[in-house]
């Protein structure tokens, strides 16, 4: 970590601490960052995957994963929300208390760590494996599978601190930790394989 930049969780503290308005809004999260946009944009919209709001979040929380995915798809270089998204927010003191949560074990895992194989995660072949699993992961979250967003939002977690450390390696982790939850969700999911049906 570059010693100009804040480490996740100091960022993501800084943020729940601070701010003129009681919401933390994407655009306050996107104006802290520069080159680790796109991690922070995953991380923001994942959020409401770990909140306690009505059953079926997933299917909110998914098509966002997905729009990231596909923006990293494409080799765009900086994240385009829309201008609606923007002004949505999550109240601070509930962004506060899970950052709260969160910290410590980002803090261990921050301590394993460093801008690494960069060119995983700035690269455009890196960008392009991102964006392909994020898109899928981003679907399995729409499904109504259940018990599968915490575990989903885990993992789209991982993908978000990887990228937000600019760590390749970890981000290689994140890369076959979602390869299998893919595998595994072909394999158990009577849901997706019946959609996989009415597709083809």
């Amino acid at each position: 970590m570059l010693a100009s930049e804040s480490s996740t969780s100091a960022l993501l503290a800084e943020i729940a601490s601070g701010g003129r308005e009681d919401d933390v809004g994407i655009d306050e999260l996107l104006q802290r960052v520069s080159k680790r946009a796109f991690g922070l944009l995953l991380f923001a919209v994942t959020l409401p995957a770990f909140l306690p709001l009505p059953v079926g979040v997933g299917a909110f929380v998914g098509p966002l994963v997905m729009l990231v995915g596909v923006q990293l798809l494409i080799g765009m270089r900086r994240p385009w929300v829309p201008a609606a998204l923007r002004r949505r927010g999550v109240a601070r003191a509930s962004f506060r208390r899970f950052v709260e949560r969160l910290n410590p074990w980002l803090q261990r895992l921050e301590r394993l760590c460093a801008p690494r194989l960069e060119y995983l995660t700035a690269g455009l072949a890196g960008n392009i494996v991102t964006g392909a699993l994020l898109i899928i992961l981003g679907v399995l979250l729409t499904l109504p599978i259940p018990f599968t967003n915490y575990p989903f939002g885990l993992l789209i977690m991982l993908f978000a601190v990887a990228l937000i450390e600019r760590d390749g390696a970890l981000l290689a982790i994140a890369w076959g930790l979602g390869g299998a939850a893919i595998a595994a969700s072909l394999l158990l999911s009577k849901e997706l394989i019946d959609l996989i049906g009415r597709v083809f």
